[in-house]
């Protein structure tokens, strides 16, 4: 569908007058393009380059690109004007429902018609939304098309700058939500739990990943605070936003032992970060661990943290900062002897881990969560992180940082393409602690239907971020890196094409850093010297041909289904050959890739459907058969006639050519099904697709058709000669 046609339709009749006019734009950009061509290469207006300030200058006939340049400026002012206008009207009203809902004379018999008004300023407002969403991509499209059809004044590199500028695509609304919560928590009397000061604390808990896209941020939020309060850490009065920065500086070592435990879900599998919350330089620094439990088991995972000053991190990571120093410390806060127990238990291990495994920072994740709960009470907790990004801690082209005394980035450092990674989708977490026998709220399982919300099991920032920043080092990758709407920002951050000189590659890579700028959009706005995916070459987990890139070359690969004595006879030997005969690769293809798949159960899933397929097939080719058979011999019971046994020889010729089809078809979807699964679950490097089975099944059921077919024609043409005999 043409854009302009989208616009027509998506449009809010009352607010028809303050939509981009794209069709003048496009009229104008055809102007343009059309003046061009008939003036040549001397298209370009003509303007000196001095001038004087006592002479007036004559009057000349604008082009259509200078007016498409003017037109295109009052478009812009106009739709910023208009959502400014709107906004100002929704904080207005809802400072009179804020009014309202608070006072003293507030009967019980008025809140419905206050949730009423409340809900309908969040449907306008997520009206608005969809109208700046509207317009923010007609700008795009209007850019776009005017530098492809006027190539002599390219200008959507500037506009776009302007256009990120502008205060309605800042996201700087959110406090119109917050203010809605804080109504709407009004009314539903939403009661704080207790405050947990203890200095080391635990959680046990069940959580559940969501991917949300960006333009379902705020319809989601608007959701959700119906129901539950934006938490707010502190109290800044009106005008405060409904998110906080978090920065989470996660631990490993070389062989990165962390990231492959909790990728493959092993029992008792820990992680370990540092986090810490705000802008700007830490104060307060949370060392959380993070144990996974087998829930089939009935356990639950449990995150556990202890508190340090920013100073006392990095001594505490080395080992200098001690227990009895920290013991000490606690004592002088008048912590009890309880709170000091807990502490000191989890400080030991925690330094113990760091030492005896080498940990030290690696990945880096950095976003704004909003956060829905009741204060301090942790029951139902519902977090949404936007603008998320994953940042390398230690550059490639820099000191490490145990060399520079520091034990998360320097701020300052510039951060190249190739360490930073921004995640296109929010992430919704829902957190679930409740009681023994209390079910989940309805309301929340309505949120989580629509099939925009996509659940990804098992979902981990860290895990993310460590596949896709250190690809040289990982044995294996999450199942969701594939996911085609995050190729383009794992192509992002993948590495320079070899041919570029690495000295290139830096300077045009280097970004200002996303720590002083944390608000940035999450998407990056592509700037000029900065390669595209044609030029930056493919990143190790991703290609143009994923399932042969799987595969190293046959001379390096181990044979699917070879015998461990290394003789390729039998039964084995027929599906190494059938299975792994020499296939020839794309003429132009990318280098091999070197990080296995990790096999995920799907997998298995996989081959047994695959297999039932293969059954169901034969199944019904021997049913017919059985059902033939069946038929002739009661015939021939019935009826002894010379035609009669003849045209039940042919039947039974019939069933007998699909009987033994459908028991070979039984016993090779069963033979395959098997190799495969051992294949699969052994990690095999080696082609698992079957290119000849289907063409086998083909060819065997059209040649018993074709051999069907002649036999009934041939009783067809013998009952016609008898007939046409006296």
């Amino acid at each position: 569908m043409k854009f302009g046609k989208h616009l027509d339709d998506n449009r809010r009749d009352e607010w028809e007058q303050n939509y981009l006019d794209y069709k003048s734009l496009k009229d104008l950009i055809k102007e343009s393009a059309q003046e061009q061509e008939e003036n040549g290469r001397f298209g370009t207006a003509y303007s000196p380059r001095v001038t004087s300030l006592s002479v007036l200058r004559a009057d000349r006939v604008q082009t259509a690109d200078e007016r498409f340049f003017l037109k295109l400026d009052t478009e812009i002012k106009k739709v910023n004007d208009f959502t400014l206008q709107l906004v100002d009207n929704w904080r207005r009203d809802l400072k009179k429902l804020s009014v309202k809902v608070h006072g003293k004379n507030r009967e019980k018999e008025d809140d419905e018609a206050l949730i009423e008004e409340a809900r309908r300023i969040g449907g306008e407002f997520l009206s608005l939304e969809k109208y700046v969403n509207l317009n923010y991509m007609g700008f795009h499209k209007i850019l776009k098309k005017h530098d492809k059809m006027v190539p002599t004044a390219p200008c959507q590199q500037y506009y776009l700058a302007q256009l990120h500028s502008q205060p309605w695509t800042q996201g700087t609304y959110s406090d119109l939500l917050v203010v809605l919560s804080n109504i709407y928590s009004t009314l539903r009397g939403d009661a704080s739990g207790v405050k947990n000061e203890d200095s080391a604390q635990g959680f046990v808990r069940s959580t559940t990943k969501y991917w949300v896209r960006t333009a379902d941020v705020s319809q989601v939020k608007h959701i959700i605070l119906q129901h539950l309060p934006v938490f707010q850490f502190k109290d800044e009065g009106e005008g405060q936003q409904d998110s906080q920065l978090i920065n989470s500086v996660y631990l490993d070592n070389t062989s990165l032992e962390l990231y492959h435990g909790r990728l493959d879900k092993r029992p008792n599998a820990i992680a370990i970060r540092l986090r810490w919350y705000g802008q700007g330089h830490p104060k307060l620094v949370f060392v959380e661990r993070k144990t996974h439990r087998e829930s089939w088991k009935g356990e639950e995972s449990v995150k556990e943290r202890i508190t340090l000053a920013e100073n006392l991190v990095l001594p505490f990571l080395e080992g200098k900062y001690t227990i009895e120093q920290a013991q000490s410390d606690l004592r002088a806060k008048n912590k009890t002897q309880n709170e000091i127990d807990k502490f000191s238990r989890l400080f030991v291990e925690i330094q113990q881990q760091v030492d005896s495994k080498q940990l030290h920072p690696m990945i880096r994740t950095q976003y704004m969560r909003t956060a829905f709960q009741i204060p301090y009470d942790a029951s139902v907790r519902i977090s949404l992180d936007t603008n998320l990004t994953m940042i390398r801690e230690n550059p490639e082209d820099g000191p490490l940082l145990h060399l520079s005394g520091r034990w998360y980035r320097d701020p300052h450092m510039a951060l190249p393409r190739t360490e930073v990674t921004r995640f296109p989708h929010a992430v919704l977490e829902v957190k679930l602690s409740l009681p023994e026998g209390q079910t989940t709220p309805a309301w929340v399982q309505d949120l989580l239907e629509p099939d925009t919300i996509p659940e990804v099991h098992k979902f981990s920032k860290f895990i993310h971020g460590t596949a896709t920043l250190l690809p040289d080092m990982v044995q294996a990758v999450p199942y969701w890196i594939d996911e085609g709407s995050l190729r383009e920002s794992v192509l992002n951050s993948a590495p320079a094409a070899a041919s570029i000189p690495q000295a290139n590659q830096s300077e045009s890579h280097a970004t200002a850093s996303l720590l002083s700028h944390p608000q940035a959009p999450s998407k990056p706005r592509r700037r000029v010297g900065m390669e595209d995916t044609s030029t930056t070459g493919h990143h190790p987990l991703l290609g143009d041909h994923p399932t042969l890139q799987l595969m190293p070359p046959d001379s390096e690969r181990t044979e699917f289904g070879k015998r461990k004595s290394g003789t390729g006879g039998g039964v084995g030997g027929f599906l190494e050959k059938w299975f792994n005969a020499p296939r020839a690769m794309p003429a132009e293809r990318t280098a091999p890739r070197t990080t296995p798949m990790r096999i995920e159960p799907k997998t298995f899933f996989a081959n047994e459907r695959t297999f039932l397929t293969w059954l169901h097939m034969a199944v019904t080719v021997g049913t017919i058969a059985a059902g033939l058979l069946g038929f002739a011999g009661t015939a021939a019971r019935g009826d002894q006639k010379q035609h009669a046994r003849a045209a039940d020889s042919t039947v039974e010729i019939i069933a007998l050519i699909l009987l033994p089809l459908a028991i070979a078809m039984s016993a090779y979807a069963l033979l395959v099904f098997l190799v495969r699964g051992r294949a699969i679950q052994k990690k095999s490097v080696g082609y698992i697709d079957d290119r000849f089975g289907p063409y086998g099944l083909a060819t065997a059921v059209v040649s018993a058709l074709t051999a069907i077919l002649i036999l009934s024609a041939a009783e067809f043409v013998g009952d016609l000669r008898k007939m046409s005999t006296p």
